[in-house]
């Protein structure tokens, strides 16, 4: 088995290098050849780079959509049908630029707003000004999306990035311990939307993530349920008394 995965890094390794620029970033190489299988082409480098570290992804995704900003006249709004090209839930991240009205269309990132460079990169490290238009993805974003939509699939690098404690009880982490929003989507819809969209990311992103056990995770849901029901219940004489004013 080693010999043979040596001479497969061998190979790889060729492959990778033979054309090589001297622009490529040095930091996704030296991730590449430190890899138990070395990627064999440039493209799937810069994509192991990312995809170990989705953390740093995450923090670069929201950097990129606050230099782009939010769109002239874009709302965050909820689609009913795929027909509508809206999310069709709050607990989907907002994203103007994937939207027909406001996307800037291919060489540009549907989900951050910038250019595309060569190997799904966010920095035209080879000078030429020319974006990838093949590419509506950079690659950083593609591995945030990950995160933000499927925040369980990281639960190695969360649990990681707080010592293996947990964060709302400060005990060890036990094997069935869940990631959660510190502040619940619902809340984010209810409470937050007329934010701006470039800080509306922080709360899918790795700024509003923890992981904590699953007996503490019941309880903070069971407290998040009481809190909505007592919310609905305060509203509710006020809308009981303005149907009583209306007219027979």
């Amino acid at each position: 088995m080693s010999t043979w995965r040596d001479e497969k890094n061998r190979k790889a390794r060729a492959r990778l290098e033979k054309r090589l620029p001297a622009s490529f970033p040095s930091c996704v190489l030296a991730h590449a050849l430190r890899q138990p299988l070395i990627p064999p082409t440039q493209r799937r480098a810069v994509e192991s780079y990312w995809r170990h570290r989705p953390l740093l992804a995450d923090r670069l995704a929201r950097a990129l959509a606050a230099r782009s900003g939010e769109p002239a006249g874009w709302q965050w709004r909820l689609g009913h049908g795929k027909a509508s090209g809206l999310p069709m839930s709050f607990r989907m991240p907002p994203a103007p630029y994937r939207e027909a009205a406001f996307t800037r269309g291919p060489g540009h990132c549907c989900v951050c707003g910038q250019p595309v460079y060569r190997l799904g990169w966010h920095r035209d490290l080879w000078d030429d000004g020319k974006s990838n238009r093949n590419a509506t993805w950079h690659t950083a974003c593609v591995v945030a999306w990950q995160l933000w939509t499927s925040p369980s699939d990281h639960l190695r690098i969360l649990k990681l990035r707080q010592n293996r404690k947990c964060a709302a009880t400060g005990r060890r982490l036990l094997r069935t311990a869940e990631v959660d929003h510190r502040v619940p989507l619902f809340a984010v819809w209810s409470q937050h939307r007329s934010r701006p969209w470039p800080d509306l990311l922080a709360f899918w992103g790795a700024p509003n993530l923890q992981v904590i056990n699953k007996a503490a995770h019941q309880e903070k849901c069971a407290a998040e349920a009481a809190d909505r029901s007592r919310h609905r219940a305060a509203l509710l004489p006020s809308t009981e008394s303005s149907a009583e004013d209306l007219p027979s």
